[in-house]
């Protein structure tokens, strides 16, 4: 499938692309800006997650929350996500309120700094911690997606600091502090704007014209710090967490291309012959015939700049050690970088690849997202049509050769999550070393820490 693509640049920068689709009443809104936790400097961590907030409590012309409720109001639905490399925003309204869910991000990227005060940033503040303790701090294996980063890149590189920040830094930002970043990055010249669905070409360029074009283009903003990398890790490093858990759960995470990238996309077909559904090797060894995780899955954090993740993840049965659970990973990933891949298993990962794709294009909502995605990482919304081409070049040769390539000892990160019981974390650490034995050496970067309260 091909998706309609009509794209064009506002002079202030703003990177518009309409996608037409009359089969139901309804159309998506969704802007994307190029800005996350990468792009937070040390001592101000959080700030992009914090602008997901902050950005619902009101501008200039909506009152706080009034967000919220004029598009539910509407019939519609909306929120917003913030990730290492980006932050986006999105609604999705009856069509004849498309001019209802442009004008209210027009006037949050335009006149949001009239509306902000102490009150709402302290009140926004306290929401963030109040999420960190409930879906990190207290939540069972909750921080291993700022632990895993922390683990696979280096301290300066600008993916390995938490994405929702610590609690010290949420503390010290200021108001001035978060005007500044909002200043600095939430412009149309750092934006693209996706609208896909129920329109009228000719209505929606005029409303985008009216609504976004007075808005000024930004003052420029600081680059980002090296973000190149080596292509493996250079050794086994790993991390036990003695936390408030009733079995143990590994990460197993290797240093991968570049999304989009033409090495990128063999890496996502064997992480999907690896670990995507029942089907997979690591479903079909660790939960059927061995029995020792009642879990698992593997797939790659598609980031475009340095280097990406894949990761395979596994929860151990009631009963199986953290020992046991990752030697049994570790000898799965040495017979598929040892082995290679089938013919067959490819083809069937690529149908199901190509069947979730098209399926999520049927929305409007998920549509417009996978346009922005292309538009604001690759640079260029037109990629969407060529990704299911890419996908359909991979070979099993190919994946055969990813896995060789980036599955080895040197590039490999253990994040381990273990019950707090005396002398578990030293028990896993010797365990875990004698079980990976026939795989390679472990503890190139080997410490243990305690999970939160």
């Amino acid at each position: 499938m091909r998706l309609p693509l009509e794209s064009y640049r506002l002079p202030n920068g703003l990177l518009v692309t309409l996608s037409e689709d009359h089969s139901t009443p309804v159309v998506a809104v969704n802007l994307w800006y190029h800005v996350g936790s990468a792009n937070e400097r040390p001592g101000r961590t959080g700030f992009a997650h914090l602008f997901e907030h902050m950005l619902f409590q009101g501008s200039e012309h909506v009152a706080a929350n009034a967000h919220f409720e004029l598009v539910q109001r509407a019939g519609g639905t909306l929120n917003g996500s913030t990730w290492l490399e980006r932050t986006n925003y999105f609604e999705t309204v009856p069509s004849h309120h498309l001019e209802l869910a442009l004008w209210l991000e027009a006037d949050r990227m335009g006149a949001l700094l009239p509306a902000m005060t102490q009150e709402k940033l302290d009140t926004q503040r306290d929401v963030v911690k109040n999420e960190r303790r409930w879906s990190v701090d207290n939540q069972p294996y909750g921080t291993w997606w700022e632990r895993l980063p922390a683990l696979c890149f280096p301290p300066e590189h600008p993916f390995h600091h938490s994405l929702i920040g610590s609690m010290e830094d949420l503390s010290a930002a200021s108001l001035e502090d978060v005007a500044e970043f909002f200043r600095t990055y939430y412009t149309p010249d750092n934006a693209v704007l996706t609208i896909a669905g129920d329109f009228e070409s000719t209505t929606a360029r005029a409303l985008v014209e009216t609504h976004f074009s007075k808005i000024p283009r930004g003052s420029g903003r600081p680059a980002l710090p090296p973000m190149g990398l080596p292509r493996t890790f250079g050794g086994w490093a790993r991390e036990v967490v003695a936390d408030d858990v009733m079995v143990p759960r590994l990460f197993l995470a290797f240093r991968a291309p570049t999304f989009g990238t033409d090495a990128y996309y063999a890496g996502s077909v064997c992480a999907a012959v690896f670990g995507q559904r029942r089907g997979s090797r690591l479903y079909r060894a660790l939960v059927r015939e061995r029995e020792v995780a009642s879990d698992v899955s593997a797939f790659t954090w598609d980031l475009a700049k340095g280097a990406d993740l894949f990761v395979a993840d596994a929860t151990a049965r009631p009963g199986t050690d953290a020992a046991t659970l990752e030697a049994a990973m570790v000898a799965e990933v040495d017979r598929l970088r040892l082995g290679g891949v089938r013919a067959d298993e490819v083809a069937r990962v690529l149908a199901l690849i190509e069947t979730d794709f098209v399926a999520s294009m049927q929305t409007a909502g998920d549509r417009a997202d996978a346009i922005s995605k292309f538009a604001t990482l690759l640079g260029d919304p037109a990629l969407v049509n060529e990704q299911l081409d890419h996908y359909r070049k991979v070979t099993a040769e190919e994946v055969a050769a990813f896995a060789h390539d980036f599955l080895g000892e040197d590039n490999r990160a253990s994040l381990v999550y273990v019950a707090p019981a005396e002398g578990a974390a030293e028990g896993v650490a010797e365990g875990a070393a004698e079980g990976a034995a026939e795989g390679g050496r472990l503890g190139v970067r080997q410490r243990t820490t305690e999970g939160s309260p």
